[in-house]
């Protein structure tokens, strides 16, 4: 057999093992980030519901958690995410599901969206640095919401269509700008710089416009990205919108390996590439775009955790957005705790301390590749 062919074979054989189903996927290393993750998020989630100006001990949240008032009764659970009236309930009950829980929800979504949007760009681009913050689109999005609660506070309902529009539209300027007879790591991620530092000073010149000090307020603590005070109202605003992403995320999986191997050989496998680049870029939009909306610029996460679950569970796509789903929460949920706890009794915005773990993380990338990222 001549070396050509016998490469030809080797490739065909990778293809068919990215094509593959999904029993083996659940492999150890999978499991171990799974496993890992539930463990730190559940730490840190009952971390930041025991913490407040209501103290409790652990097994006070514990108790209020499983409260048989509550997880017994499904009219009660739904009633939380439909906007139902509360029963009458012990006052630590009360305190976590109707302040704490929704804090942790809301920080989950924010995770998985995030970081599942990172590692669905990562693959459209062949980009190793791509995320949603580089490219642009985080503040593509930030800058239509922040339009909209500067400016227009009337359209507040409709803030994840809002911020989708903001990231398509400067998804669309990054590529536009960064396309000659083809795009390069190189230049999509200059032009995210580019359109990046547009729409950030275009957010501080809102401010101008404010019109007045509350609103200012909050739009720069949804700026820095923060959790602080959701309720259910956003855990209604993001969790549709979360799972119906990470569903097409993962029923997407597959074309994402088949996009990393190139254009060439995807479209000898009879892919439409710019079809599915642009369907999957599509999902990335909205799911980041929805973690925006809720709890405003969390940054870096889409960029730290598909490479630290990379590391561990290999290139295959289906393993990494299912690995993103768990570690992208786990991640939020930990520097949450930090954010909360760090400098007590003051709370810093959680999107602080994800952009002082992303910043020396993004160095370190483009430090380690020569080509800046091309997968």
């Amino acid at each position: 057999m001549s070396r050509e062919s016998h490469s030809d074979g080797s490739k065909m054989a990778a293809v068919r093992a990215l094509l593959g189903g999904w029993r083996e996927l659940f492999d150890r290393q999978l499991t171990v980030v799974i496993a890992g993750s539930i463990a730190i998020f559940a730490v840190a989630g009952l971390i930041q519901i025991r913490f407040g100006s209501y103290e409790m001990s652990f097994g006070q949240v514990v108790g209020a958690i499983f409260d048989p008032a509550v997880i017994t009764k499904p009219r009660v659970l739904l009633g939380l995410l439909l906007g139902w009236d509360f029963p009458s309930v012990a006052t630590t009950t009360l305190i976590v599901w109707q302040i704490r829980i929704p804090r942790v929800i809301v920080g989950a979504c924010v995770g998985a969206s995030l970081a599942v949007a990172g590692a669905i760009f990562q693959a459209v681009t062949r980009n190793e640095l791509a995320s949603p913050s580089v490219l642009g689109v985080s503040h593509g999005a930030g800058l239509a919401v922040l339009i909209v609660l500067v400016l227009v506070p009337s359209l507040s309902a409709y803030l994840p269509l809002v911020a989708a529009l903001g990231g398509t539209v400067a998804f669309l300027l990054v590529y536009a700008i960064a396309w000659k007879g083809g795009t390069s790591p190189v230049r999509l991620v200059l032009a995210g710089v580019v359109v990046a530092t547009i729409s950030y000073s275009l957010q501080q010149g809102l401010f101008f416009f404010a019109g007045n000090t509350g609103i200012v307020q909050q739009a720069l603590a949804w700026l820095t990205g923060s959790l602080t005070g959701k309720d259910w109202s956003q855990v209604r605003l993001v969790l549709p919108w979360t799972i119906g992403s990470l569903a097409l995320a993962l029923a997407g999986a597959r074309q994402l390996n088949v996009l990393v191997l190139g254009e060439e050989t995807a479209s000898s496998l009879g892919m439409s590439v710019e079809r599915v680049r642009f369907g999957m870029a599509a999902v990335a939009i909205v799911a980041s775009s929805a973690a925006i909306a809720a709890a405003g610029m969390v940054n870096f996460v889409g960029l730290v955790v598909p490479h630290l679950v990379r590391n561990v569970v290999g290139s295959d796509y289906r393993r990494l957005v299912i690995g993103c789903v768990f570690a992208g929460p786990a991640l939020v949920a930990a520097a949450d705790v930090v954010a909360r706890l760090a400098f007590s009794p003051i709370q810093l915005p959680v999107g602080i301390v994800t952009g002082l773990i992303g910043g020396p993380y993004f160095l370190y990338l483009m430090r380690r590749h020569r080509d800046l990222g091309d997968l």
